[in-house]
C-alpha cells in the first residue's frame, strides 16, 4: 500500500473547490482507494490539502495516480509526498456508507 499526502498551494481554496467534483469523481472512480480526505486546517472549516491510500503494488502505480488527479493538474498542490505504508491497525471503513 502508498499513501499520498498532498499539500495545497497558499491561499487555494478557491482552486480547490472548482476541481472539488471532478476530483472525487476521478478517486470514486479508480480501483484500489482504501481511504481518502481533505486535511483540514485547525479552523475545522479550511480544506489545505489531501490523503490517500492506495492499495497499488508499486510506486509508479501510486505516482501515475497522483499525476492524473485533477488536483494536481490543476495545480493546486504546493507538494506531493508518496509513502509506501503497511497497515497494521484498525479498520477502513467508509464513513459515507
Amino acid at each position: 500500500m502508498y499513501v499520498i499526502m498532498a499539500f495545497d498551494k497558499p491561499d487555494s481554496e478557491a482552486l480547490r473547490l472548482e476541481n472539488r467534483n471532478e476530483h472525487v469523481a476521478y478517486v470514486l472512480g479508480q480501483d484500489g482507494v482504501k481511504t481518502a480526505g481533505p486535511f483540514i486546517s485547525d479552523d475545522g472549516d479550511t480544506m489545505i490539502g489531501t490523503l490517500l491510500v492506495l492499495d497499488v503494488a508499486t510506486r509508479q502505480e501510486a505516482q501515475a495516480f497522483a499525476d492524473n488527479d485533477p488536483y494536481n493538474k490543476a495545480g493546486l498542490f504546493e507538494a506531493v509526498e508518496i509513502r509506501r505504508w503497511n497497515h497494521l491497525i484498525g479498520g477502513l471503513s467508509d464513513p459515507n456508507s
